[in-house]
């Protein structure tokens, strides 16, 4: 009985430390933002606004969040509609060497990382224009997370019955139209999975945009955030802590949207 007990006090005792490590910074990014003097430490705030202030006059803050929203929307796009696109006609194509194929991109998807291909992505952007152009880094990006996407959502198009598309190809609809009116509403699961992991990818991507994009005026703020510091390397915490706030907030507003829209399980539509 004793045993029990100890081991029931330090499982408990373990997770209260676990929760501690990940709550602790989120309570200090919401209560620094709205101090006047903002540390290290977790404390009550004064509740001023004089930090967002500085944030709105802040020459690239918020147009660094426009475009954040701009590559995080557009390599999303075309990652859910080319992915959709490739995965089913991989499900329902019978190609030799398809398995083999997927787990080949998979792999080298793996393997060879943006900071692995860093040296021929930037002479390739060079060669075809692409430097400073919100275009050419989406494309990019697209590239890099599409076999991934790709592996991913084809378990969802293996579920979808092949009842469905014969029936919808019998009243003479084109397979553009069986992918669009019948798959996609039974995989909408899934292309909201995919949504939600490539948005957060590009989200927080560091690398790519610091190296295709010199011009200020055309960073994200993952790029931004690196430059609030002031010219000791000193973190400039009432600048750092709001912009920290406000970088989060679109990424949270997605979350709850899709934890309501899907729920935690992103079930399937097709009803066994």
């Amino acid at each position: 009985m004793t045993r029990f007990v100890a081991g029931r006090i330090g499982f408990y005792t373990l997770v209260a430390l676990l929760l501690a490590f990940f709550t602790i910074p989120l309570l200090w990014l919401a209560s620094a933002p709205f101090t006047s003097n903002p540390t290290y430490e977790v404390r009550l705030p004064d509740f001023t606004w004089e930090n967002f202030q500085i944030i709105l006059e802040h020459p690239y803050a918020l147009g660094s969040l426009v475009n954040s929203l701009i590559l995080a929307i557009g390599t999303a796009v075309l990652v859910v509609v080319m992915s959709a696109l490739a995965a089913y006609a991989l499900s329902r194509v019978r190609l030799p060497g398809r398995d083999a194929l997927l787990y080949a991109l998979l792999l080298l998807s793996s393997i060879i990382t943006g900071t692995a291909a860093m040296v021929p992505l930037f002479q390739l952007a060079i060669e075809l224009g692409l430097i400073d152009s919100h275009t050419g880094l989406i494309l990019i990006m697209t590239g890099g997370l599409l076999p991934a996407a790709i592996f991913m959502i084809k378990d969802f198009m293996d579920t979808t019955p092949k009842s469905y598309e014969e029936s919808a190809r019998v009243f003479g609809a084109s397979p553009l139209q069986i992918v669009w009116h019948v798959v996609v509403p039974v995989v909408r699961p899934g292309l909201a999975t995919i949504a939600v992991w490539t948005i957060a990818n590009v989200w927080g991507n560091f690398l790519m945009p610091y190296l295709l994009l010199s011009d200020v005026e055309k960073q994200p703020a993952a790029v931004i955030m690196y430059t609030l510091y002031t010219e000791g390397g000193q973190a400039n915490l009432k600048v750092l802590s709001t912009f920290g706030l406000l970088y989060s907030v679109p990424v949270v507003l997605m979350y709850l949207f899709v934890s309501k829209k899907y729920g935690f399980r992103f079930h399937g539509g097709i009803k066994r």
